[in-house]
């Protein structure tokens, strides 16, 4: 079965609506299954997103991506440190010369 990614929005939104159902007398399952979402989705969205407003959802959101992205920049420039440094070390050995150059040339334009 296919994930739906939901918006910021409705992160905020669903939660609210099922709180107001068991507010009004509804079992949390049921009203949970009326918003579209299953229970363990509700209770994990109450304890991450909570208190938020929509637009704190939203900026919370983008941060998360943008941390991932930075995550994953310094394991790429990490690695090529250490290629590097073994390289000058003399501990590498190239079967190719190419493959030298291109290392080399990919540290120049960064």
């Amino acid at each position: 079965m296919a994930r739906k990614i939901y918006k910021p929005e409705e992160i905020v939104t669903l939660p609210r609506q099922v709180e107001v159902a068991v507010a009004n007398g509804k079992m949390t399952p049921q009203a949970c299954k009326e918003a579209g979402i299953v229970e363990q989705t509700y209770y994990r969205w109450r304890k991450e997103y909570g208190g938020l407003k929509v637009d704190q959802a939203r900026r919370l959101k983008e941060l998360e991506r943008e941390n991932s992205k930075l995550k994953r920049q310094v394991s790429e420039l990490s690695l090529e440190k250490l290629v590097l440094k073994d390289i000058a070390s003399g501990n590498f050995q190239a079967r190719n010369d190419d493959v030298v150059r291109s290392a080399m040339r990919r540290t120049r334009m960064a």
